[in-house]
């Protein structure tokens, strides 16, 4: 595919400067990171050596030495010596591998070798571990995250219908109009992929089943709020809620399910809080339910409750890429949907499709707790869905 996201520049950019630091692309399974930086060595146009630890077998840090080494030496045998880059994809795979590229970053940067390092990887929470482990001040981390209404809309021609539905996996675009081969490819390539090789393979998970089980739960009640002893009763577990909350910690960090917290002003009771649950990318409900395309559109209810999955989405993914907040509000029968917090202002959104409500008190009662937060309105008299999603810096 030759379509370049909007990140390709950023990453070109930063490959292009001077300085020199290990950067570090993460991102969910199947978002495209190993295209991004294959177009981006076309255009660089300077010797560079890539290699991939996704491999049936767990790879150690003797591979990442070899392949180390193999750049090192394109780099000597250059007249005079010139700029090489080395990739390393699903560097996650590799146990220890914080240390063993700190070691040889180190080494290279005390003998002025002008080799610059790429590490790709598809499990975020791994890769944040490593990098605050041993890599400090080594490395500039670049989110790939989940493809925008935008980029899929550019690339393959979608309306804004097709992306609320069918999400935004580009691997999965081909098979929209064969829709069971659609789900097919979701369950099997992206969620049981993701579950099986990038969280259980990699992390000790006690209860895996538990896992799993949570995962199709917090698809089934995207955008609803479950305190953790409810879901344990949905769930017909004897577990305790300080494992589930890891195990959404793990989903989150996977790319595929997020609880939002409540917004209170306090940390603490934040943390304490019933999470609504948020998918990350709304194809992983639609390839677990029974409902078609045409058939979603026409529940009004079920495809209120994926726009404002959609709707989340968006705003979880951003808050990857600029590390900006994301919240819910409720006191009593009041609510707002997402309380989205930026540097520089707080907005407080309702969506309004699909499930009906009369008013919207939630948002004229959060102003007053809040009262520099900018209240937003979505669909209804509000701004209409098609700009939210087709204006990237609305907010």
């Amino acid at each position: 595919m030759s379509f370049k996201r909007p990140i390709y520049q950023k990453v070109m950019n930063r490959l292009h400067e001077k300085r020199k630091f290990i950067q570090v692309l993460s991102g969910p399974r199947q978002v495209g990171k190993t295209s991004l930086i294959r177009q981006v060595l076309q255009n660089l146009h300077v010797p560079f050596h890539y290699a991939s630890a996704d491999s049936p077998t767990i790879e150690d840090f003797h591979w990442i030495n070899q392949q180390w080494e193999i750049a090192r030496t394109i780099c000597k045998q250059t007249s005079p010596m010139q700029e090489v880059i080395l990739v390393l994809d699903e560097i996650q795979k590799v146990p220890d591998w914080s240390d063993a590229v700190k070691t040889l970053w180190d080494e290279d940067t005390f003998s002025d070798l002008p080799l610059k390092v790429v590490l790709l990887g598809s499990s975020p929470l791994l890769i944040q571990q490593g990098l605050n482990e041993s890599l400090a001040g080594r490395f500039e981390l670049i989110p790939i995250t989940h493809w925008s209404y935008i980029e899929m809309r550019d690339a393959f021609d979608w309306s804004l219908d097709q992306y609320i539905y069918f999400g935004g996996y580009p691997g999965a675009a081909d098979h929209i109009h064969d829709e069971d081969r659609f789900k097919d490819y979701v369950l099997h390539s992206l969620i049981e992929t993701t579950i099986s090789r990038d969280i259980l393979l990699m992390v000790r998970v006690d209860k895996p089943a538990l896992l799993r089980r949570l995962f199709h739960l917090g698809a089934m009640y995207s955008g609803q709020i479950l305190s953790y002893h409810k879901m344990l009763g949905q769930l017909h577990d004897a577990g305790n809620a300080t494992t589930l909350a890891h195990y959404l910690d793990l989903l989150a960090g996977a790319g595929m399910l997020m609880g939002i917290p409540k917004y209170t002003g306090n940390m603490i009771r934040q943390k304490a809080s019933s999470p609504k649950f948020q998918i990350l990318n709304t194809a992983l409900i639609s390839a677990q339910n029974n409902y078609y395309f045409e058939e979603a559109k026409k529940d009004t209810q079920y495809w209120g409750r994926l726009v404002e999955s959609a709707v989340g989405a968006l705003l979880a993914n951003r808050c990857r890429e600029t590390n900006d907040e994301l919240y819910y509000w409720r006191e009593r029968n009041k609510e707002v949907d997402f309380v989205f917090c930026s540097r520089h202002q707080t907005f407080a959104i309702e969506v309004k499709s699909g499930i009906k409500k009369d008013a919207v008190p939630g948002l004229s009662e959060f102003s007053k707790i809040a009262d520099s937060c900018k209240p937003l309105l979505l669909g209804g008299n509000g701004m209409s869905l098609f700009d939210f999603f087709t204006m990237p810096n609305i907010l």
